[in-house]
C-alpha cells in the first residue's frame, strides 16, 4: 500500500503546443519500452522475487513508473492543448483525435495500442532482473532521442529528469542482482 501526494513527481509546465513532440512521447506513454509497461512488469515480477529486498525494489519502482506514467500523459496533454482538428491531422493524430478527441490513450507513437504482451514477466528472478536492466536502458535511450529533437527548456527539463530516473533504475536492479548472485549464487529456484 502506498499513498497518493496529488503532486506531479517532477513539476511539468509545458507553455508551446508541439503537436509532433506529442506524437513521439506516446512512445513513452503506450510503447513497449514505456513507462506504463514498465510499470506493470515491475508490478508483475515483483511476486517471484526470492525475498522481501526484492518484493520491494520492484513494488518500489514499478509505482515510482506510474508516477512517471502521470508525467507524460500531463506532458502529451500540454502539448496538444488548444490543437484544431486540422493540426492534429497535420501531426499524424487523426485516428487519436477520430476515437478519443483529444484524450490520451495507451499507444506508441505509431498509434499502436498497449498490449499486455509488453509485460516481460519470466518468473526467474535473475532473467526478469537482466530485463529490467535492459528495459532501463532502452527507455534512457528513448528520452535521450526525444531530448534530442526539441530545444523547448519546459519539455526538456521533464525528460531530463525521466532520463536520469532510468539511469537509478538501471542501477539499483543491477545492485539487487549483484546483490542475489551473492547470496544466492546459481539457484535460479532460491526463495
Amino acid at each position: 500500500m502506498w499513498l497518493y501526494e496529488k503532486k506531479l513527481e517532477y513539476p511539468v509546465n509545458i507553455r508551446k503546443k508541439d503537436l509532433k513532440m506529442a506524437r513521439l512521447l506516446l512512445e513513452q506513454y503506450g510503447g513497449s519500452d514505456g513507462e506504463f509497461a514498465a510499470s506493470m512488469r515491475y508490478l508483475n515480477q515483483r511476486y517471484t522475487m526470492p525475498d522481501e529486498k526484492g518484493y520491494a525494489l520492484l513494488n518500489d519502482i514499478g509505482t515510482e513508473e506510474l508516477a512517471h506514467v502521470e508525467m507524460i500523459a500531463t506532458m502529451v496533454t500540454q502539448l496538444m492543448k488548444g490543437a484544431t482538428k486540422e493540426e492534429l491531422e497535420g501531426a499524424g493524430l487523426t485516428p487519436n483525435y477520430v476515437q478519443r478527441d483529444h484524450a490520451i490513450f495507451p499507444i506508441n507513437s505509431n498509434g499502436v495500442p498497449f498490449t499486455s504482451a509488453y509485460i516481460d514477466t519470466k518468473g526467474d528472478y535473475r532473467a526478469d532482473l537482466e530485463s529490467d536492466m535492459a528495459a532501463e536502458q532502452r527507455a534512457r535511450a528513448t528520452y535521450e532521442y526525444l531530448m534530442d529533437l526539441t530545444n523547448d527548456p519546459d519539455l526538456l527539463a521533464p525528460l531530463s529528469f525521466l532520463r536520469q530516473r532510468e539511469v537509478v533504475h538501471y542501477e539499483r536492479f543491477k545492485n539487487l542482482r549483484d546483490y542475489y548472485l551473492k547470496k544466492y549464487g546459481k539457484n535460479y529456484h532460491a526463495k
